[in-house]
């Protein structure tokens, strides 16, 4: 007999963590090894447990899915991460799959169609939710590579968001780009306003959900969020 598929729902709605742990109860060969509320949480569960899935929302209080999944698709990449959403715009889909996600489902979505995208992910399959899936097939269709995100900014703002993403200071930013350090506080003035966003924070949090810069340990972002613009 083949071993359980081991499964970790992450979700900060309690009643669907709750409704989601009751029914994966009733599949045969699927086994609810964990949940969590919260990103830290879930990354803390997964590294204990090692799961085969994790169910992952979104959307948090506090912490991003999408950074979860890049993540957890980054240090184990043998867990396969199945989204399962309020979220159905095209950008939150984007996000989640360039972050290594290799499901997508919206919430309301059937028993059946949760237990098939389970196994399917387990098996190392890409699966879209019906909701979704013809959209992905139109954005496949329209180019060679996924849409550029952000396609309000210029293609310097981006490169700046993206240094920003990084947890780079202006002055870092100006020096990596060869910018004055005026240069670069316009840019990111225009960036938030945009992005529609009141701080440099909500500019990160946007940016890394669409994939732009990675957290790095040599400039950890909570040292300059605070730096005027």
């Amino acid at each position: 007999m083949s071993a359980p598929i081991r499964v970790v729902v992450v979700d900060d709605h309690p009643v669907f963590r709750l409704g989601m742990t009751a029914l994966l109860s009733t599949l045969d060969g699927i086994e609810c090894v964990g949940e969590a509320a919260d990103v830290a949480t879930a990354l803390q569960v997964v590294t204990r447990v090692r799961p085969t899935v994790v169910l992952m929302d979104l959307h948090f209080g506090q912490g991003s899915g999408v950074e979860a999944t890049r993540v957890l698709t980054r240090d184990h990449p043998d867990v396969g991460v199945l989204v399962v959403t309020m979220l159905s715009d095209d950008a939150s889909l984007v996000a989640a799959m360039r972050a290594g996600a290799r499901g997508y489902l919206l919430k309301g979505a059937s028993a059946a169609d949760v237990e098939r995208s389970i196994r399917a992910v387990a098996s190392g399959d890409l699966v879209l939710g019906a909701a979704v899936a013809g959209r992905a097939a139109m954005l496949f269709r329209a180019g060679p590579g996924l849409p550029e995100p952000f396609p309000q900014l210029t293609g310097r703002e981006r490169e700046v968001l993206g240094l920003l993403a990084r947890g780079l200071p202006n002055a870092g930013i100006a020096q990596r780009l060869g910018l004055s350090p005026k240069t670069v506080r316009n840019n990111v003035s225009a960036i938030l306003v945009k992005l529609q966003v009141n701080s440099r924070a909500e500019a990160i949090a946007a940016a890394r959900d669409e994939g732009l810069g990675n957290p790095s340990s040599d400039h950890p972002s909570g040292a300059n969020q605070h730096e005027t613009h």
